[in-house]
């Protein structure tokens, strides 16, 4: 039996070799063209990623009706599944297999604080070999920015994860300070339990909202009011509603007039960690990587180095998290006196903003309320975990 096995996994692992060279090379041939090939040669991804999208443009149609359609069953198992969106038409020809995601299990000592020092420096070390097909080739890897994973750009493209544009951007920012979130660390809702996301999928079909689809404001008010109904047994008010209208516009940058359907899911996953879960389990959560960006904030911030930082400059490190959405920012690791509201885009950016902030200095100033390294690491955990995503949503917007 020893035999038999070891000879299966030998096949198995020849396999993986062959499909990661076809992947490298295919990666080699592309490099050269590859904005070429984003504008005029992508035929064949066009008209998959069109059938994808004409396929997701189907499938909110049914659901609506009192009966519930193939399409919204198919759309409720990706979501339970952690899957995403991917269609069953979508061609599989020539590409490597999804893996399968495997949702994690609390530990009973996850609510203990965990020891995080603020002395001791962590090393920072990515992964050898590409994730997908388990093959070293140096230079060509691309690092994710949370985790130590590393990816092929071939086996991406073969995996389905990098399209068109996509690909672009990965390349451009994966090797910078902004850089990359590899799929798992870019859908915060793999972070949920099994019986997590059951509380989630069960809130969802209660408010009737359909997975796949895109919220306009009145959809994201609705669920709101239905959801703080449900939990606080009252209306909601008009500081909750004001609130949740910041929270839409943090969730549509581009002012589209709706959120798309990962940037909400996003949203409604680490708000459900932040109810569910004790701070000290959400700080387990963190990678060595976030830890070290933490560390490097908090330093920065301590300027007497006494380990203490005022409160005001606690709240202003909720917004540092979000630099990577602006382009025109060199560094994501230590530069935080700079920083003010997320973008202009933001809803926190407005004529008035400038000045409520100076005013918001003096009086913190004035404030003895300090801060020290533990204190500033729960304060900021659910805002360094909502960065993850590579979309330029903010997922969990920041009190102004």
């Amino acid at each position: 039996m020893g035999v038999l096995m070891s000879r299966r996994q030998t096949v198995e692992k020849v396999q993986k070799v062959s499909l990661a060279v076809s992947a490298f090379k295919d990666g080699l041939r592309e490099q050269p063209a590859a904005r070429r090939r984003a504008e005029a040669g992508g035929t064949r991804r066009g008209t998959l990623e069109q059938t994808v999208q004409e396929g997701e443009e189907e499938a909110p149609a049914g659901p609506s009706q009192p009966e519930e359609g193939s399409a919204s069953k198919a759309a409720w198992e990706r979501l339970r599944d952690g899957r995403g969106v991917e269609p069953e038409e979508f061609d599989r020809a020539n590409r490597f297999t999804p893996p399968a995601f495997i949702r994690p299990q609390r530990e009973l000592h996850d609510d203990e604080p965990p020891d995080i020092s603020l002395e001791q420096r962590e090393q920072i070390l990515n992964d050898e070999m590409c994730e997908i097909c388990e093959v070293w080739t140096a230079e060509s890897l691309f690092p994710c920015r949370v985790c130590s994973r590393v990816y092929h750009d071939g086996c991406l493209r073969r995996m389905g994860y990098l399209q068109n544009d996509s690909a672009v951007e990965v390349t451009e920012t994966a090797h910078t300070e902004t850089g990359w979130s590899c799929y798992y660390c870019d859908n915060l809702n793999l972070l949920l339990t099994e019986e997590e996301m059951y509380s989630l999928m069960e809130t969802l079909r209660q408010c009737k909202i359909i997975p796949d689809t895109c919220l306009t404001l009145d959809d994201f008010l609705h669920y709101k009011h239905l959801v703080h109904k449900q939990q606080f047994e009252q209306p909601m008010g008009e500081a909750q509603e004001e609130a949740a209208t910041l929270q839409f516009s943090a969730l549509d940058p581009d002012k589209k007039g709706h959120v798309e359907w990962p940037d909400f899911l996003s949203h409604e996953s680490i708000q459900l960690l932040q109810k569910l879960r004790p701070q000290n389990s959400l700080l387990r959560l963190l990678t060595a990587k976030e830890r070290e960006r933490a560390r490097a904030a908090f330093l920065a911030l301590d300027q007497d180095g006494d380990g203490f930082i005022g409160e005001g400059e606690c709240h202003k490190a909720r917004h540092a998290w979000f630099r990577k959405h602006q382009k025109e920012t060199p560094s994501c690791n230590v530069s935080i006196s700079h920083v003010g509201p997320m973008s202009e885009s933001s809803p926190a950016s407005s004529g008035s903003a400038k000045s409520q902030e100076k005013t918001l200095l003096a009086a913190e100033q004035e404030d003895a309320w300090r801060v020290d390294w533990p204190g500033f690491l729960r304060d900021n955990v659910a805002y360094i975990l909502a960065a993850r995503p590579n979309s330029a949503a903010v997922h969990l917007q920041p009190p102004a």
